[in-house]
């Protein structure tokens, strides 16, 4: 089998991986000049702050495996259960997990080994494959022109944009915080420090804007960063100004969709939105569009 895989996020590696393991021959092209898609890390005075994902939730067998994994090469860590919410009490759930290299860290373990071809952008769903894997939000995917189910599929995803703000203070004064959920503000939906979860005690917070602040402002993000630095110090009660970074995320936040994938004859598309919108969601679509196809081709 002859697989390009279009997209190095998370599903796409998960896909190539998945792939290559069964002996496709897989090549994976992706836009950016690094992998990892929202799973995403930004060198900032020197260190990387995670600014897409902020954690990953493992509790599929599969995915939880490779977590563990993670864990025991000291690429991945256990990090905390409850988070604050503001206003209200700690919310106790799953485990999340952080990356002491960033999360995009883990994108480029995935990565290692396979055919991947950065800052290559197709117009087109390439010819010279058995199989396309389409692993991106639906409204990109439509610009490689994809036949009819998959191009239904795309259309039918629905997705909202964040603004992410890296702020970075001189040191620490705010109180004990792993990361907090912010109800009803009219600026912010999460706040995370981010020296916590990294594990080095950096004086970085990292926010999510709500869709709503961040839709008028895609334009020009980084003319939001005083807005966003001003709603975090108010919610967390601090008083230093932060050095601030602003990253514009259109397709950050996708409906929950009810299948693995979608597919058309020989082309498949595959991500988070097929699901809870989690990391792991991304990478079980992808594995299971890795699956299908090597299931096709030993039927063949």
């Amino acid at each position: 089998m002859n697989v390009v895989v279009v997209g190095a996020g998370i599903a796409g590696l998960a896909c190539a991986r998945e792939l290559a393991a069964g002996g496709a021959a897989v090549r994976v092209h992706e836009r950016g000049r690094v992998v990892g898609g929202r799973l995403a890390s930004k060198r900032l005075n020197g260190r990387y702050a995670d600014l897409g994902a902020a954690y990953f939730v493992a509790d599929d067998p599969d995915f939880a495996a490779l977590a563990e994994a993670w864990r025991a090469r000291g690429l991945a860590r256990p990090w905390t259960d409850t988070l604050a919410v503001f206003p209200g009490e700690p919310t106790t759930g799953p485990m999340r997990w952080a990356a002491p290299g960033g999360l995009r860290s883990l994108a480029a373990d995935l990565a290692d080994g396979l055919d991947v071809t950065l800052s290559s952008e197709l117009s087109a769903v390439p010819e010279d494959a058995d199989a396309v894997v389409l692993a991106m939000p639906g409204p990109q995917a439509l610009r490689l022109d994809p036949p009819a189910a998959v191009a239904d599929a795309a259309r039918a995803q629905v997705w909202e944009p964040v603004l992410a703000a890296v702020c970075t203070y001189e040191k620490r004064s705010w109180p004990e915080l792993h990361g907090a959920f912010v109800n009803d503000h009219p600026v912010l939906a999460t706040i995370f420090d981010d020296g916590d979860r990294r594990g080095d005690a950096a004086p970085v917070l990292v926010a999510h804007s709500t869709p709503a602040f961040a839709r008028p402002r895609l334009a020009d993000p980084g003319a939001a960063a005083g807005e966003l630095a001003a709603a975090v110090n108010d919610v967390l009660g601090l008083t230093d100004r932060p050095e601030v970074h602003v990253h514009r995320w259109t397709y950050a936040q996708p409906k929950p969709g009810d299948r693995s994938f979608a597919t058309d004859g020989r082309v498949w598309l595959a991500g988070d939105a097929f699901g809870k919108p989690r990391v792991q969601t991304a990478w079980l679509s992808g594995w299971a569009v890795a699956r299908a196809i090597l299931a096709q081709s030993t039927e063949r």
